[in-house]
């Protein structure tokens, strides 16, 4: 059994895979939480950690795992694994939870895609039918975007809002705004990916804010609960080198 841990900035999400099926999963705002999460686990055999969350996080994983005294694999990103080849000019700078879902992308579709994570940060990557990542943008994520507003202008506090084509409350405008700035980025990096490849591309979409963005994208879509546990199964998978 696998236990894959993606440690993201505002939560952490995992998994336990049997080979067959994930058969446990959940998500903790932090470290604390998962002694009670994991109390009745089943000890894994492997266990695959992407940590974006800063060294106290890793500290505190590295404590929560113990009890089966399994040495994680903390993953990183790399030049070349499963067929996806890195062309980041700094591949090692590439984020290890990009790079995760690139690999989990490319295992579950073997042509040119958008990789998109609408977490706290919105990730947008392409992936060319033959594993080249070609490159990829960042952008505030949805809770991201209306907290900057509240914390830089003076009356655009921090409220609730839902999303409408023509907003007539400031709450209901600043919701709209977010979704459709991260709507607009992921359009415009299809337009672009397009041109590429002389064909719109199809859209994996994960993260936890992907079904605030879904009905707002006029793209092929696929909806993947959590690709980066995804891409760090297929590298679990991977045989332990002695």
């Amino acid at each position: 059994m696998i236990l894959a841990i993606d440690a993201g900035n505002s939560r952490i999400k995992w998994g336990l895979h049997n080979d067959i099926d994930w058969i446990a999963s959940g998500r903790a705002g932090d470290v604390a939480e998962l002694a009670t999460a994991w109390a009745a686990l089943p000890a894994p055999e492997r266990i695959m950690i992407v940590n974006v969350a800063g060294e106290r996080v890793r500290a505190g994983l590295l404590g929560a795992v113990a009890r089966w005294r399994v040495p994680p694999t903390w993953v990183n990103s790399s030049i070349l694994a499963f067929g996806v080849r890195n062309s980041y000019e700094n591949p090692g700078q590439l984020g290890a939870d990009r790079w995760a879902a690139l690999i989990g992308a490319r295992h579950r579709l073997r042509d040119a895609c958008l990789v998109v994570n609408a977490g706290t940060a919105l990730t947008i990557d392409a992936l060319s039918d033959d594993g080249v990542f070609i490159g990829g943008i960042i952008v505030p994520g949805y809770t991201l975007m209306r907290q900057a507003l509240a914390v830089n202008t003076a009356a655009l506090a921090l409220q609730s809002g839902e999303f409408a084509h023509f907003p007539l409350n400031t709450g209901d405008a600043i919701a709209s705004g977010a979704v459709q700035a991260m709507a607009g980025a992921v359009q415009q990096m299809a337009q672009e990916a397009s041109i590429v490849w002389g064909r719109k591309p199809v859209c994996i979409l994960s993260g936890g804010d992907a079904a605030t963005l879904r009905p707002h994208l006029n793209l092929k879509l696929k909806l993947v609960d959590n690709l980066v546990l995804e891409g760090l199964l297929v590298l679990g998978r991977t045989p332990v080198s002695p």
